[in-house]
This record gives C-alpha cells, structure tokens and sequence, in this order.
C-alpha cells in the first residue's frame, strides 16, 4: 500500500514537472488592459461625437458603436485585429470590436468562393444566430411586458 502511494507521488510530480504552467493571471492583466482601451477608445470616440457634432446621447451611443464596429471590421480586413486576440484574448473579445471581428472573419476566409457564396453566406454565420435569438427574445420579452403590465 505504501508503496502504491510513492508511486503515485512520484507520478504527479513527473507530470507536475512536465505540464505547462498556467497563464491564467497574465491573460487576466493582458485582457483587462486591451479591454479597457478599446472601452477608452469608444469614450474618445463618443466625446468627439459630442464635441464636433452636438450628438444627443442616443446618437452619441450609436455613433460611438458603428465607429467601433467599423474599425474592428477594418482592422480584422486587414489582419491586425488577429494580433491583437491573440496578445488580449477575452479582452478584444467582450467589447462590440469582437462581435465586428467575429462576422468579418468567416467572410475574410471565404472570399475566394465569391461575393454572394462566400462573403454574403459566411458573413451570417456568425451573425444570424446571434440576430434570430436576439430579435426572438425581444419579442418574448415584449409580450410578456404586455400581458403583465
């Protein structure tokens, strides 16, 4: 019996040696730095909107959303937004720049096989499931406020 538990001891240290240690507290820091400056980003853009063009807060929030929208589709275009997940992870994920990347990434892959099969099909399949729930619940959401209130 003792000596079925220093083997076992001895095994989980050999495995202990051999696997990888965890980046768990890195990746944290990395994700919260990348998330808060792409949430930094949106305030500046959301001032600018403010300051240059006298938006109303409900045209500040959505000027401040196509912006971030556009540069995430722009920068997954042209292969930096890749970079950027890869040091940020969750961080480039969370924020409204991830949904951009993740609609325009399947479109970027599939461009070869045309506009319409491979861009216009592929550009949904990211994005149509998360539209249908989203409008499905809403709906729910509205009725039952309805038949409640």
């Amino acid at each position: 019996m003792k000596k079925l538990k220093r083997e076992q001891i001895r095994y989980k240290e050999k495995v202990d040696a051999i696997a990888p240690k965890s980046k768990t507290l890195s990746g944290c820091i990395r994700a919260f730095i990348a998330g808060g400056l792409i949430c930094m980003l949106g305030q500046a853009i959301g001032d600018v909107g403010s300051l240059l063009f006298s938006f109303s807060e409900t045209d500040r929030a959505s000027f401040t959303s196509i912006a971030l929208i556009f540069i995430g589709a722009l920068l997954t275009g042209v292969g930096v937004y890749d970079n950027i997940g890869a040091w940020a992870g969750a961080g480039s994920i969370v924020p409204i720049t991830g949904f951009s990347n993740s609609i325009v990434s399947p479109a970027m892959e599939f461009k070869r096989e045309g506009l319409v099969m491979g861009v216009g099909s592929k550009l949904f399949t990211v994005a149509g499931p998360v539209l249908v729930y989203g409008i499905s619940v809403s709906i729910l959401i509205g009725l039952l406020t309805c038949l409640f209130s």
